[in-house]
């Protein structure tokens, strides 16, 4: 009985074979329990533990670059720090790094840019460990039933594909790696027309043969891959269909959804049916719903969420997974007061304020949900003070690019409030039992809203955007391109969607304001809606071709 997934996993080492020249990465990580091959793979519960469970340890992470969410430089900050919701100012020396972060917020990174360098090699280091347990599931298939086969099998496609997902969303083009045992000649770039589609029929193999639970309760199917995370992803893949069917997002020309036509489930439907279909199977059989508090899916403890589809556990006894977007947000002394430490770090941009009516009597309820701002408290509702003994406010609307000058050089900038506080959690606030909210329901409602609209169905639509709003007692909006692409800001900020929804709505080009803003690189051909392929991954593989515009 797998009750928490990860206390009974044995991780295995494995060499990095292909990856290795592909990506630079390296596996020769300490693994944990280390068993012998012979004894991994002895039994049908050892097998799937050491070729499916040992999988999931990967999706959260402890270390810069590893996971898909919970730490820094990696797939998360390209996602969030690659668009308007958020930035992480220099003040004085702090948060330099080179210009780094400022060339994220400008978009002026280059190929030799750390942060898409540690996504691609952690995107593909899970795809290769993939591989690799699908080789020893083959290898092995003598120790299990034909179920048991087709389900522990499905369960590793479908995950490979996901992070297939995410380095298309990314990169664009990427090779297609599912063999082990691949020579790099052999290698060569898919367009990105190819990997969607790719991606989609890997999960439509899957999805069969995966259970129908929830993976977020404490189950046997905690943190797994199950049909409602599946069917979340299609859903996204849909709703993104223009973009990433489009081979040349430098023309300024994309393809039509409303003329895009999928085969889902035997039926032609065009991109924005089927990513409606996909939100009313969730909708209708799949028994999620709106918790009746937003902040309930937040909290610690998290696992019994209605409207939670898939979370990285976190259990500070248990797994080493860390939540540091609330640990580099705060300022040192807002931290201590919770016996933590922090790195005054990530804020709220001027766009973020604007769009939650911050500071007026529109004020969206979700800011106070979301945000830090103004005089903070400790948790027992004392103010906190800063370094003079004074009160320490933070400044939402003094944020800027480079505050080294501004007298708000420690405070300006409201902080990320997402996650409620865990009194007992350790390493600085970092290790935590709330669970890492991956993919959500309300995001379901809202994808629907928006597909419907698209589709010329937008009374329809309608009524699950007011479903959102309603939750939150504010008033209704009508159902329109910039209003959904604002209620998904207020909806679901710090969840690491942004700039997928920014290229989506067309809106990546024109981002920024402030003081000290200098654009610096031309985007209107669109160039930095994916990221360049790293150059030390060129360099090792003269297969690939960089993106245009790098």
């Amino acid at each position: 009985m797998i009750t928490k997934l990860y206390r009974f996993l044995h991780v295995i080492a494995v060499g990095c074979g292909f990856a290795a020249a592909l990506s630079s990465c390296s596996l020769d990580e300490a693994p944990r329990d280390q068993l012998p091959e012979e004894e991994a793979y002895k039994t049908p519960s050892a097998l799937y533990l050491n070729t499916v469970a040992t999988l999931y340890s990967y999706i959260g992470g402890s270390d810069d670059g590893q996971g898909l969410q919970g730490t820094c430089r990696g797939v998360y900050d390209l996602q969030t720090f690659g668009s308007d919701e958020a930035m992480l100012p220099t003040r004085r020396a702090d948060w330099y790094d080179g210009e780094l972060w400022q060339d994220m917020y400008r978009h002026s990174w280059s190929a030799g840019h750390d942060i898409p360098k540690n996504a691609w090699l952690y995107l593909y280091k899970v795809i290769t460990l993939c591989d690799h347990s699908l080789v020893q599931l083959e290898d092995h298939r003598r120790l299990l039933t034909e179920e048991q086969y087709l389900a522990y099998t499905s369960e590793v496609r479908a995950l490979r594909a996901i992070y297939y997902w995410y380095l298309m969303d990314l990169f664009g083009r990427v090779p297609i790696i599912t063999t082990a045992d691949l020579s790099i000649n052999e290698v060569r770039q898919s367009e990105r027309s190819e990997v969607f589609q790719f991606i989609i029929n890997e999960l439509n193999i899957a999805y069969d043969y995966l259970s129908e639970e929830k993976s977020t309760p404490i189950t046997d199917y905690y943190g797994r891959i199950t049909q409602p995370v599946v069917l979340f992803v299609l859903a996204k893949l849909m709703l993104n269909a223009e973009v990433y069917a489009d081979n040349d997002w430098t023309d300024g020309v994309r393809p039509d959804g409303s003329q895009m036509l999928f085969n889902v489930w035997g039926e032609k439907m065009n991109a924005w049916q089927a990513a409606d279909f996909y939100c009313d199977v969730l909708t209708s059989s799949m028994n999620f719903e709106l918790e009746t508090s937003y902040e309930n899916n937040f909290i610690v403890h998290n696992e019994n969420s209605k409207e939670n589809i898939w979370t990285i556990p976190m259990d500070k006894d248990l797994y080493n997974n860390q939540q540091q977007n609330m640990f580099r947000s705060y300022h040192s002394r807002h931290a201590a007061a919770y016996g933590f430490s922090g790195e005054n770090g990530s804020s709220a941009t001027l766009k973020t304020l604007q769009v939650f009516g911050y500071g007026t009597e529109d004020e969206d309820p979700r800011f106070d949900l979301n945000y830090w701002s103004g005089e903070v408290y400790d948790l027992n509702y004392d103010p906190v003070l800063d370094r003079e003994g004074l009160p320490l406010v933070y400044v939402p609307e003094a944020v800027d690019l480079i505050l080294t000058l501004s007298p708000y050089v420690e405070t300006a900038g409201a902080r990320m409030k997402k996650y409620a506080i865990d009194k007992n959690a350790m390493k600085d606030g970092k290790l935590m039992d709330n669970d890492i909210v991956l993919f959500r329901f309300a995001d379901v409602l809202l994808m629907r809203a928006e597909a419907l609209l698209r589709d010329g169905r937008a009374a329809e639509g309608q009524t699950y955007m007011d479903a959102v709003r309603d939750r939150m007692n504010v008033p209704l909006r009508p159902l329109t391109l910039q209003n959904i692409l604002d209620e998904r800001l207020l909806e679901l900020c710090w969840e690491g969607w942004r700039r997928q929804d920014m290229i989506r709505f067309g809106q990546y080009e024109s981002l920024f304001e402030g003081d000290e803003f200098d654009p610096k690189v031309d985007e209107s051909d669109g160039h930095t809606t994916v990221y360049p392929i790293p150059a030390d991954v060129m360099a090792l593989n003269h297969n690939l071709t960089q993106n245009p515009g790098y």
